[in-house]
């Protein structure tokens, strides 16, 4: 009992001791010393701890070496905390400082990534994620050779995505509206076909050509008698464009009963 008690009162003591000798750091002007430590916090995981001692540090040694070293841990004890937007303005400060500094490279592929980290869902304002769009073409222009080309490949391709879903989104909006206070179908095939435009290749671009089908097929069906021939040949051209593209589609049936609905309308 007495021993357990007296390893307890040790580390109590050991404890004081090293928040004593934090505090003391803070309040230190011995930069190198300062830096020094940061690193030792860095290393055991205390980014907190890290980032305080090396706000000076980063200042007072701008220019140099140690400088460099210093804004590339800072960028990295908030990355690693998960405070992306710090991180990516410290990243991006280091680039700026150090355009061919020994961590160059590395901090330009993390502003990208820090703003990957922050783009929210697609129905929100997708503005960081048009900027990690910018930001990794930027990358893999500058460094088309970099280790981290394929993960920048891989988070673009994602962005990219996520810019057409939203826009999937949007042209499915107009579609559900109908012809509510408006032809929407039309402005359901325009967004749908400026998302296809805009976002080759992403992997909603099926869903956006079948919605193209599916809205030209219910403006036919939904228009005057005058122009619902003219519409429903549309819709069948559309539908040979849709099966040229995806003959296997998981729409294959719906297109095409669209198909023989359509058809059945002129001769």
């Amino acid at each position: 009992m007495a021993i357990k008690k007296f390893y307890i009162a040790l580390l109590s003591i050991l404890l004081l001791s090293s928040c004593g000798e934090y505090n003391r750091l803070i309040k230190s002007s011995d930069y190198d010393m300062r830096f020094s430590k940061a690193k030792e916090f860095y290393e055991k995981g205390k980014y907190l701890n890290a980032v305080t001692l090396l706000e000076p540090v980063v200042t007072a040694f701008k220019g140099t070496e140690k400088g460099e070293e210093a804004l590339y841990l800072m960028a990295m004890s908030h990355f690693k905390n998960e405070d992306n937007l710090t991180a990516r303005s410290y990243f991006a400060g280091y680039f700026r400082s150090y355009p061919r500094g020994k961590y160059a490279e590395e901090c330009k592929f993390h502003v990208g990534e820090c703003y990957y980290l922050e783009s929210p869902e697609a129905k929100l304002d997708q503005e960081f994620t048009n900027k990690a769009i910018e930001e990794f073409t930027a990358f893999m222009e500058l460094y088309p050779k970099s280790e981290y080309i394929p993960q920048a490949t891989k988070m673009l391709e994602e962005m990219k995505d996520k810019l057409a879903y939203k826009a999937y989104l949007n042209a499915k909006l107009y579609h559900k509206l109908g012809n509510y206070q408006g032809n929407n179908y039309k402005s359901a095939v325009i967004a749908a076909r400026n998302a296809i435009k805009e976002y080759p290749g992403s992997k909603y671009e099926e869903e956006l050509m079948f919605l193209i089908l599916k809205s030209k097929f219910l403006e036919a069906e939904e228009s005057i008698a005058s122009k619902q021939e003219e519409r429903y040949r549309d819709t069948v051209d559309e539908y040979y464009a849709f099966t040229n593209y995806y003959p296997n589609s998981k729409y294959k049936k719906e297109a095409f009963n669209i198909f023989e609905k359509s058809s059945k309308h002129f001769k």
